[in-house]
């Protein structure tokens, strides 16, 4: 509290109190922290604080003169009254004023007229308006930050407290606020959990809901004097909830009964309290009767009337000492017995507040009555009723209450004793039992001093109205003693019966803690039983007594006698059962019988422990014997280890044979490893003894046997190091050398890994050896695969073998000769392998398989070789090899004559549209179709290789042109001549090795060179041999005149002939026709006539027969081409066929011009698309389309464009 810069105050501030006032224990407000308190509006009590001074002076009535010296010049010093218009000269007045005051300013006539009304009574006026909860803080926000002019969160504390005294000292300016106050928490709900029932509780709730803090729950606690009490007394045992604003305030006051009171404040603004302490409330009084004794003349109980403020300052200025704090939210305070406070709100706020009394408040109590018996007061409860339930159930009391109500309880019979005597002085004999307890407090009430009666009363026959305390008997009535009566509650007798249970309840403490310190100390020289010792500690729980010394060394005593008999238990029970216990060491054995005998309780168990440490001690006595002695066995050793642990203590002597028993052993396992005739002695087992010794006790014997073991271990790990260096070395050791270290390493008793991975090495080295000297010496060659396998694991070995390079070389010759026979043979990215090419196709006459393996990827088709039945074993027999093909060869011929036939079936050429699949895209017909000559399907010409009419020299014999189209399905490889195969043989003979490709190279050989008979022999038989003279005739008439001409012109340009042996087509950019020769050559075609020759059908079908088969060879052969020729004369010229050929290439021919003829830039875009087609747009079409490689399985429609991708048949 500030006193130099404290504000001056006015003596006294008196609040006025309006005639709709109510009483204090009423709900005045809307306070609370409920739902129901929220939507329940409540009248607010309305503060209006107005000075109220005493002063005196006399007083003139005269106008425009001064009323003093009654005249009227320096009329600018003159002052005029605002109560009565009266006129003062400043210096008349005494004391004389310096200046005109500002503001209103009143006489002192007027002065002494207020000072002589009537005096009023002061309290709250009742607010008309209802709030609710959030009504009232919108009101209280809004007043706050108005007043102040800035938020209400930003107003000092210091501020709101200077402004507040102000308007108290303040005489003509007036303040009103509303202050929720008193509000019952039973109706209203209150801001801590209550259990009532009326809503579920969450834990955390039900935890505060119980909890001694809670306002609630404080009163009635059990420590609590009002918990004795059974009315719910509001304010006292039911809290009382306040909703407050700024400048709120409650007066100066103390508490009914001069109890403690706590106030908490849930959340808001603060709320400044003043407090003075108990020893300074008498004083307090007399300083403000002294500054204002009006008042306390017409109301002695003002200040229980809580209406009336004072400065601190003006009571520190008396020598009053007065505190001050500020609450915040969340904080207690707790105000003593008899202690002044007050106080007002910084702002909108909500806090509850509650009574209670403890054991030390109950001479506070009785001294207030005393208090309120001289102010005439009424009580809110009988201090005396009070003091008597508690003294009837001594029983249910705190041992502290017990001796405090003992204390008041005997001081209340000394009184009633000498108040009762000084009745029947007064000659008042009569008496009636009375309970008042059962009578209202205003039946029971004293006429003169308004003290609730309990133990006694006066009361008159003749007045039944009437009623007294003892206090008070002459004030009863004018009537006779004889007409009065004493109305009692108690006898004399039964007081004192009730303050013997109080003494017994108070002093039965002294007689527990005696009887416990007999026990505890044993002065009696009698040990007590354990239920004994917990009789006592029952005693004390039963009848309530305090925690203290004595019960903790009870507790403790009991506590520790309990471990000692379960820990006693638990070491006899592993002795009988067996089960282990904790060990104990030897000294822990017997400081816990030492501790068993020292304990104040008797223990049947104690026996027992003697016992077992008495065999404890035996048994070390034993183990030091056999220690003393050159060691024994590990057997002995371990079987006294075992009788020691059956004990369950551990001695010291235990560690020391643990440690022989580990050395005994581990020499043991030594001399078993190391002896054992038989068993080799690995190296981790070796290591793990080294490193085991390391740990056992030092002996000469340890010390031997590990510099034996030190020297094995050197010794292997030599051999092993050894061992690996030849396993691991880049320059491999000859078997012999290997078989040395072997031998020589053989006599180390010792489990040598590498040295056992070495002579398996040498092992599999001699039977690789055996396996090469069977092979070689065989009756046949040695197969390639064979020799692969045993080339693959002699380079494995770790061994150097002569043999290993002769295998090398035979095999890399034999992969030459493979490497040799493929580019002969295969096609540029050709999907088939070397062995399939020369095998028989014997599911030639599955069409859609072929198809099929057209398109998939190289590998994963099923291989001709399977197809004839052949296995990975049978592939080494060239017997089965000759057989299954001779059989694939039939199989060959009779697929390829159904499927011709069901070829045959379709429509020729086949329509454009939908259908379907043709070709090797699996599309459906489009325009530019060609047919195969041999399996006689159709294929589209952007899609397969086709001959090329402009690239050959064109003779006027038109049957000689090569315009023979054979499917990428049937011609699979390059088809070379019959003279180059043969040069491949040749170089196969040389081979020490047989390969399945040379056996079936020699199969294909035979055949061809069987078909070359068949076909010679026909074509020399008379029937085929006219034909053919006549056909040469024909042919040198034209070519020397008689054909056409345009032929003629295009046959004598020297064009190089390029040899489709190998089955690609020749660049059309280096070869071929100019588009004017080709244009000549379709000039040309309506003129050629045929057939030129003809056969009978006799000697025609062998022909075709023969045809066929040759075409199946994938071997070119002059005889071949000379029965194409003469078939191809004896049918009319195919100009359909020709036409399309010369369509095709001319398309060719312009697609690099359309594009351009940078040939770096067409190289690039080859080898970017697949490499060698070539776009081939149709005639009617300017547009050139993209070519499509054989990759793209079709990606578009031929139908749908001129264009079409063309492969050369090196493509396909």
């Amino acid at each position: 509290m500030r006193h130099k810069d404290g504000p001056e105050c006015p003596p006294t501030v008196v609040v006025k109190e309006e005639p709709a006032g109510e009483p204090r224990g009423s709900p005045l407000s809307p306070g609370g922290a409920r739902d129901e308190l929220r939507h329940s509006p409540e009248p607010c009590t309305k503060m209006t604080m107005r000075l109220r001074r005493s002063h005196s002076s006399s007083q003139f009535v005269d106008s425009y003169v001064c009323r003093i010296c009654s005249r009227g010049d320096e009329d600018d010093k003159l002052l005029l009254c605002d109560g009565c218009d009266d006129n003062y000269h400043i210096f008349c007045l005494l004391p004389p004023l310096p200046e005109i005051p500002k503001g209103i300013w009143r006489c002192p006539k007027c002065v002494m007229a207020e000072c002589k009304r009537p005096p009023e009574a002061f309290g709250f006026e009742q607010a008309t308006r209802e709030y609710t909860l959030q009504s009232f803080g919108e009101m209280a926000d809004a007043f706050k930050a108005d007043y102040f002019n800035m938020p209400v969160h930003m107003v000092p504390t210091e501020l709101v407290e200077k402004e507040f005294w102000r308007l108290v000292n303040s005489i003509e300016e007036d303040v009103t606020v509303e202050y929720g106050a008193d509000i019952h928490s039973k109706e209203f709900g209150s801001g801590f959990p209550v259990r009532d029932g009326k809503r579920r509780l969450s834990p955390e709730e039900e935890e505060y809901a119980g909890s001694g803090w809670n306002l609630n729950v404080m009163p009635v606690l059990q420590q609590s004097v009002l918990c004795h009490i059974n009315a719910d007394i509001s304010g006292m045992k039911v809290p009382w909830l306040y909703v407050g604003m700024v400048f709120s305030a409650f007066c100066w006051h103390i508490e009914d009964h001069w109890s403690y009171s706590i106030n908490y404040l849930h959340w808001g603004e603060p709320k400044t309290w003043y407090g003075v302490p108990s020893f300074a409330a008498e004083h307090l009084e007399e300083v403000m009767k002294k500054l204002t004794p009006e008042l306390f003349e017409s109301q002695p109980d003002l200040l229980h009337q809580l209406v009336t403020l004072m400065n601190p300052n003006t009571l520190m200025a008396h020598g009053v000492p007065v505190v001050r704090t500020n609450q915040c939210a969340g904080e207690f305070v707790i105000t003593f017995p008899r202690a002044y406070h007050s106080g007002f709100n910084q702002g909108y706020n909500f806090a509850e507040a509650v009574n209670f009394c403890t054991a030390d408040w109950l001479p506070a109590g009785r001294q207030c009555i005393e208090h309120y018996r001289r102010l005439r007061r009424y009580c809110v409860f009988s201090h005396e009723e009070l003091i008597c339930k508690m003294a009837a159930s001594p029983e249910k009391l705190d041992l502290n209450l017990a001796a405090a109500v003992h204390k008041e309880m005997f001081v209340l019979v000394q009184e009633e004793r000498k108040l009762r005597k000084a009745l029947l002085e007064k000659g008042i004999t009569e008496a009636e039992r009375e309970a008042f307890e059962l009578l209202p407090d205003d039946e029971r009430q004293c006429d003169k001093c308004k003290t609730t009666c309990f133990l006694s009363a006066l009361a008159c026959y003749d007045c039944p109205q009437g009623l007294v305390c003892l206090y008070h008997m002459d004030d009863l009535c004018k009537c006779p003693r004889s007409k009065q009566y004493l109305r009692y509650r108690y006898t004399l007798d039964e007081l004192p019966a009730m303050l013997h249970k109080l003494k017994v309840r108070a002093e039965s403490f002294d007689t527990w803690a005696n009887k416990v310190r007999v026990a505890l100390e044993v002065e009696d020289g009698r040990k007590r039983t354990l239920e004994e010792l917990r009789a006592l500690e029952s005693e004390a729980r039963e009848r309530k007594f305090p925690e203290n010394e004595l019960l903790h060394r009870l507790k403790g005593c009991l506590g520790q006698a309990e471990r000692c008999v379960s820990e006693a238990l638990g070491l006899i029970s592993s002795q009988e059962t067996g089960v282990p216990a904790p060990a104990l060491t030897l000294e822990e054995l017997r400081a816990f019988l030492e501790q068993m005998n020292q304990l104040p309780c008797v223990m049947h168990q104690i026996g027992d422990v003697q016992a077992l440490l008495d065999r404890v001690e035996a048994f070390q006595a034993e183990a030091r014997a056999a220690l003393a002695v050159p060691p024994p066995g590990a057997g002995a050793l371990q079987e006294l280890l075992e009788r020691g642990a059956r004990l369950g203590v551990e001695v010291p002597e235990g560690r020391r044979l643990e440690r022989q028993l580990a050395q005994a052993a581990w020499l043991e396992e030594v001399t078993a490893t190391l002896r054992s005739p038989r068993a080799r002695v690995p190296l981790p087992v070796m290591r793990g003894l080294i490193q085991a010794g390391r740990t056992v006790a030092p002996s000469p014997a340890v010390d031997v046997a590990m510099a034996e073991l030190q020297e094995l271990l050197t010794i292997a790990q030599r051999w092993e190091e050894k061992a690996q260096m030849c396993l691991e070395a880049r320059q491999k050791h000859p078997p012999a050398t290997l078989a040395a270290i072997i031998k020589e390493a053989e006599n180390i008793p010792a489990l040598l890994p590498n040295i056992q991975a070495l002579k398996e090495a040498l092992g599999k080295a001699r039977a690789w050896i055996a396996d090469v000297e069977e092979i070689q010496n065989g009756d046949h060659y040695p197969c390639l695969d064979d020799l692969e396998g045993l080339v693959a694991v002699g380079r494995d070995l770790p061994v150097r073998l002569e043999e290993l390079r002769q295998l090398e070389v035979q095999v890399g010759t034999a992969h030459s000769w493979r490497d040799k026979a493929s580019r002969t043979f295969l096609k540029k990215n050709s999907c088939y392998t070397l062995l399939e090419v020369l095998c028989p196709c014997a599911d030639a006459g599955s069409d859609s398989s072929k198809r099929l393996k057209w398109r998939q990827e190289p590998g994963l088709y099923r291989l001709d070789a399977e197809s004839l039945g052949l296995s990975a074993q049978d592939l080494r027999d060239p017997g089965a090899v000759i057989v299954a093909f001779k059989e694939g060869e039939q199989k060959e011929k009779e697929g390829m004559l159904r499927l011709r036939h069901a070829n045959a079936q379709k429509s020729a050429p086949p329509l454009p549209g939908p259908g379907p699949p043709s070709c090797v895209c699996g599309q459906p017909s489009g325009p530019a179709m060609l047919q195969c000559q041999l399996c006689r399907d159709w294929f589209h010409g952007s899609c397969v290789a086709w001959p090329r009419l402009g690239s050959q020299k064109p003779s006027p014999a038109w049957w000689e042109w090569d315009a023979k189209f054979l499917c990428p399905l049937c011609q699979r490889s390059r088809r070379p001549r019959l003279e180059t195969i043969l040069a491949l043989l040749v170089a196969l003979q040389k081979l020490p090795v047989r390969l399945p490709e040379g056996e079936a190279l020699q199969c294909l050989t035979e055949r061809a060179i069987t078909w070359q008979d068949r076909a010679r022999q026909l074509l020399a038989s008379p029937e085929v041999a006219g034909p053919l003279e006549r056909l040469a005739a024909l042919r040198q008439r034209l070519c020397h005149g008689d054909g056409d001409g345009a032929l003629r012109e295009a046959s004598r340009n020297e064009q190089t002939k390029v040899s489709v042996e190998n089955g690609d087509a020749p660049s059309p950019e280096k070869n071929g026709a100019l588009p004017s020769e080709l244009e000549a050559l379709g000039a040309a075609l309506p003129r050629l006539q045929g057939p030129v020759l003809e056969l009978p059908e006799a000697a025609r079908r062998p022909l075709e027969e023969l045809m066929m088969e040759g075409d199946l060879l994938e071997v070119t052969l002059d005889e071949a081409q000379s029965i194409w020729r003469l078939l191809q004369a004896t049918r009319p010229p195919p100009l359909g066929l020709f036409r399309l050929l010369l369509e095709l290439e001319q398309a060719e021919r312009r697609g690099p011009r359309a594009r351009g003829r940078d040939p770096e830039r067409r190289r690039k875009r080859r080898a970017e698309r697949g490499g060698g087609g070539h776009l081939l747009p149709s005639l009617a079409k300017e547009e050139l389309e993209p070519k499509r490689s054989r990759g793209t399985e079709g990606g578009g429609d031929p139908r749908d464009s001129p264009t079409a991708a063309a492969q050369t048949p090196g493509d396909s």
